[in-house]
Order: C-alpha cells, then sequence, then structure tokens
C-alpha cells in the first residue's frame, strides 16, 4: 500500500544554483535570501571588473568563493521537502 503524504508536511525552499565555466555542476547554494543573492551576483557579472565572492550559506556547502568572471549562469530553483 503506497504511503500517503498529507499536503501540510510538503514545504518548498529556493535555492541558487551557480554555474561556473569550467565546471559540469552546479554550485547548489542554500541561503536566506536566494533573491537577493541572485540579483547581487547577477550585478558581479555585469561589472567588467572581476571581483572575489565569498559566502557563507546554510546546506551542504557551508562557505563558497569564487571570482565573478567565472560565473557562466545563474538559476533559482523550487524544491520540495518534507
Amino acid at each position: 500500500m503506497a504511503q500517503q503524504f498529507n499536503a501540510q508536511n510538503i514545504k518548498k525552499r529556493t535555492s541558487l544554483l551557480v554555474f561556473l565555466k569550467g565546471s559540469t555542476a552546479p554550485l547548489v547554494l542554500y541561503v536566506d535570501s536566494p533573491e537577493a543573492l541572485y540579483e547581487e551576483l547577477k550585478q558581479a557579472m555585469k561589472n567588467p571588473t572581476p571581483s572575489f565572492i565569498e559566502k557563507e550559506t546554510s546546506g551542504p556547502l557551508k562557505k563558497v568563493c569564487f571570482i565573478s568572471n567565472q560565473i557562466a549562469a545563474l538559476a533559482l530553483q523550487e524544491e520540495q521537502y518534507m
């Protein structure tokens, strides 16, 4: 018999995916405000001068750093979890 899940137990969270040049998989960042970080990194990508970016996150990656000119793409991903 299939286990039934109560829809109230399912939560949603948004993560920020950072695709770096030369990397096969994106960095998946869990932060308090993914939309704000998305906008911050998008502005860093537009800046012609490369900058060093370091962030603390609340997911499996606790701290991450990279150079802004190595960002190939950004994405917001919504996930369901219990």
